[in-house]
């Protein structure tokens, strides 16, 4: 059992999420655990002019750290002999007219050089559905259909040859929702339920797909945008998330995230071979299939994935043995030119030398 320490006894993560704070976030939530135990604190507000600090452990929309889960749900089918990830995804999804060349793991992996419907680049932006800004506000209770959202990314050229090279790419994460779907005869909310949530006891853990409504407790998200030359700020903790589906759509809590990425690395999970192929990086920025092979400064790697948009962030890491994790959320004011995008690497640069030692844990 691992035993619960106080801000008291972890005074130099209390000062770590303080000074993310001070970087522009609204609020900070960390749990972290390691050789010392467990430790949760929080910082900052959890709404904007009130004096509350942030839940402990609050739901978050955790963003792209949903294409974890994803990854996990399809390697998951790919171990009951249902999927393999080097065959044509094309053979369950033959009514969208998939590139033959493309293959489950590509997918995975950020490699089909299929279209982002969320915008890309060639090398000049092309743009794709509406997720910033004040029509984003305006129109975010919309429902999209993951068909609406892969059918859009099928209408415009690919990025590059399949396997040739790499980029992320939320129509991917899309596409492996409708190949759970296709495979199970079950919603991806169901699988998730099946596979990962209810046999790891997750109770803050959710793929809402249209709901538009987040559970209490949790840190309120804003966005900021301007209208007739005045700056506007709105909390956007009721939205439709159906926009980004499986590439970004989840809640969770800080706890689930924690449960969640010991029990993957730890092998509860997966079997070792999937687990293995996993966390096997490609070359190009050490993407797996699903999680970032990330290294620290002085050796070593951790396992992880971060997402963010509209003002609420997911954070998750661990040493590849889950010896120690570190997972999180923030709450902060988004707006359409991402100005809280650097302040986000500092920050997560900073809890990563802490909580690693910068290349100690191995």
């Amino acid at each position: 059992m691992s035993t619960t320490v106080t801000a008291q006894d972890r005074p130099e993560l209390q000062k770590v999420i303080q000074e993310i704070v001070d970087l522009g976030f609204v609020g900070v939530q960390l749990h972290v655990h390691d050789e010392r135990g467990e430790w949760a604190g929080s910082a900052g507000l959890s709404k904007l002019g009130e004096i509350e600090k942030p839940p402990a452990n609050g739901h978050v929309r955790i963003g792209s750290v949903t294409k974890t889960f994803t990854a996990t749900l399809v390697l998951q089918l790919v171990g009951e002999g249902r999927i393999e990830l080097d065959t044509p995804a094309a053979d369950h999804l033959p009514e969208l007219g998939l590139d033959e060349r493309i293959t489950v793991r590509m997918l995975l992996q950020h490699t089909s050089g299929v279209f982002n419907f969320t915008g890309d680049y060639y090398p000049e932006f092309v743009p794709g559905i509406v997720w910033s800004g004040q029509a984003w506000v305006d129109d975010r209770f919309r429902i999209y259909r993951p068909q609406e959202l892969v059918e859009l990314a099928l209408s415009k050229p690919a990025r590059f040859e399949p396997g040739t090279d790499w980029s992320y790419s939320n129509t991917n994460y899309v596409l492996a929702r409708l190949l759970i779907e296709k495979v199970t005869g079950h919603t991806f909310a169901e699988e998730l339920q099946r596979l990962i949530v209810g046999p790891l006891g997750l109770s803050g853990t959710m793929a809402p797909t249209t709901q538009t409504e987040i559970p209490e407790p949790h840190a309120h998200p804003y966005y900021r945008y301007e209208e007739d030359g005045e700056q506007k700020t709105v909390d956007v903790s009721s939205q439709n998330p159906s926009w980004i589906s499986s590439g970004g759509d989840m809640i969770s809590t800080p706890q689930d995230l924690h449960t969640f990425i010991s029990a993957l690395v730890g092998g509860r999970l997966l079997p070792a071979p999937l687990l293995a192929e996993m966390c096997a990086p490609e070359s190009k920025v050490g993407y797996g299939l699903g999680v970032f092979v990330q290294p620290l400064e002085g050796g070593g790697t951790v396992i992880t994935h971060n997402g963010g948009h509209g003002g609420h962030a997911g954070l998750m890491y661990s040493t590849p043995d889950g010896g120690t994790t570190l997972t999180g959320a923030l709450n902060y004011v988004d707006d359409a030119d991402l100005s809280m995008g650097e302040a986000f690497q500092k920050a997560t640069q900073r809890l990563v030398n802490e909580v690693f030692g910068g290349g100690q844990a191995q």
